[in-house]
């Protein structure tokens, strides 16, 4: 009986070990950075925990907050469904500089894959199943669809087919723009937020990451795409991996102004880190 008791033992080892091996996505692990929100970053956190796919690592970055957002993390991820998570403190000021060091923390942890979304943001509860899905299918740098989120104020007559059409407006216009047809790319241009993409610890490294900058100085997304394009056409773009994204820049802003910052900061706010 011991004998016996000892080779299903091995025989389940076995089988845990070719499942590993097989999977496309072994160590996933989802990145959120965030600065002073204390206030808001609770269904951030409950999205994730309601996620269908649970099987990933959170890792939550301190930017430097000067509230109790952290102390907000601990009390909600303590009594959670999400049994591993990581916070981690990077006193550099920029979304650049907070997610390539939440990256590179959890590359140096074992990820094979990392994915990121921001503090204000709530990701379908497929999200994960939808990343999965799209590294099975062969893609090195995947990025979701955006849409607004309907819980923070009630949307004005029309605001979300408009802000729909922004969004492939800016999405075209991508594609489009000299900077981004560098005839070196090995694909075409496709629009990335940064919090909707998840890549492999591989082609991260590969490309040099996200730029270590403030988001005042340069679109640390679209930057890492660019570089990415220069090492593979495994580049896809996937509807179901769907992310909801905070309207407060636009609320604060006006829409005309949110867009032309988003355009290569021909409009400058004095306050950037909307709350």
């Amino acid at each position: 009986m011991v004998k016996n008791r000892t080779s299903a033992r091995s025989i389940d080892i076995l089988l845990q070990q070719e499942t590993k091996e097989t999977d496309p996505c072994p160590n996933l692990w989802v990145v959120v950075p965030f600065r002073n929100e204390a206030a808001g970053i609770s269904p951030t956190l409950e999205a994730l925990a309601a996620q269908h796919d649970r099987n990933f690592t959170l890792l939550l970055v301190d930017n430097g907050s000067t509230d109790a957002t952290a102390d907000v993390v601990r009390r909600v991820l303590s009594i959670g469904p999400i049994l591993s998570w990581h916070l981690i403190h990077e006193p550099q000021k920029g979304t650049g500089a907070a997610a390539d060091t939440g990256f590179r923390f959890a590359i140096l942890s074992g990820a094979s894959h990392v994915a990121r979304t921001d503090a204000d943001c709530l990701p379908d509860p497929g999200w994960i199943t939808a990343i999965r899905a799209g590294f099975a299918s062969g893609a090195e740098l995947i990025a979701g669809k955006i849409g607004p989120r309907l819980d923070e104020s009630p949307l004005r007559f029309g605001e979300i087919t408009l802000l729909r059409l922004v969004v492939a407006v800016a999405a075209w216009f991508g594609r489009v723009r000299p900077g981004n047809r560098d005839r070196r790319y090995l694909t075409g241009y496709i629009m990335a937020a940064g919090n909707n993409l998840a890549i492999t610890a591989d082609l991260y490294q590969r490309c040099g990451g996200f730029p270590r900058t403030s988001i005042e100085e340069a679109h640390e997304d679209r930057a890492l795409v660019n570089a990415a394009r220069l090492i593979t056409p495994n580049i896809a773009r996937r509807n179901d991996m769907l992310v909801l994204n905070s309207l407060r820049r636009v609320r604060r802003w006006g829409l005309r102004r949110t867009l032309l910052w988003y355009w290569d900061h021909r409009w400058l706010p004095d306050e950037v880190d909307i709350r």
